[in-house]
């Protein structure tokens, strides 16, 4: 598997690989302290340049972030990432995921992941994981409602940012699935 820094597109979204250059762009989208309920760091407000500085920082190791661009709107809507890649074993997981209020429940989330699992599959991954808060119902459904499955749950994970113990729980799309799971990708983004 050989996943690479490269702008990500299709006609709903623009992936650009985040650079310093995108820092304030990005602000306003982060700046919504409910994005980061469950998350394990913050990013909003006066913790947003931390958050920023530690996902530069993580792409010289084994992450690929991406600021999205809404094309309808002209503008940054959020962030998401290529996380724990595992090249050797042919295995991403996708996360650090958040949009703007105006941008939830739209095409940007299923027009991001569409693009984000075509390219992983293209690059011959053959396992894409997704993970979230087991309080994180929005991203329960969304995962669900794309057509990953879900695998269970790690009681008692991680920390939160506000120092609460976190469930986490595990979705993955495997290349045989991803076939289906893109149509329904597409029928999502042709209403």
């Amino acid at each position: 598997m050989r996943l690479r820094p490269t702008i990500l597109e299709n006609d709903f979204v623009r992936l650009e690989p985040m650079q310093e250059s995108h820092r304030d762009m990005l602000r306003p989208a982060a700046d919504d302290p409910d994005i980061w309920r469950f998350m394990t760091l913050a990013g909003f407000g006066p913790h947003f340049d931390n958050w920023f500085e530690t996902m530069l920082d993580a792409q010289q190791r084994d992450q690929i972030s991406h600021v999205v661009f809404r094309k309808s709107a002209g503008s940054v809507v959020g962030h998401t990432a290529y996380l724990a890649i595992a090249p050797h074993q042919q295995r991403v997981e996708i996360g650090w995921t958040f949009y703007a209020a105006e941008a939830r429940r739209s095409e940007v989330n299923p027009a991001c992941k569409l693009a984000l699992f075509d390219n992983a599959f293209a690059a011959g991954a053959e396992r894409v994981e997704l993970k979230t808060g087991g309080e994180n119902l929005r991203s329960q459904g969304a995962m669900t409602k794309m057509g990953a499955r879900r695998e269970g749950v790690l009681r008692s994970q991680v920390n939160t940012w506000r120092g609460e113990r976190r469930d986490t729980v595990y979705f993955s799309v495997l290349r045989p699935e991803w076939p289906e799971v893109r149509e329904g990708l597409l029928k999502r983004l042709a209403c």
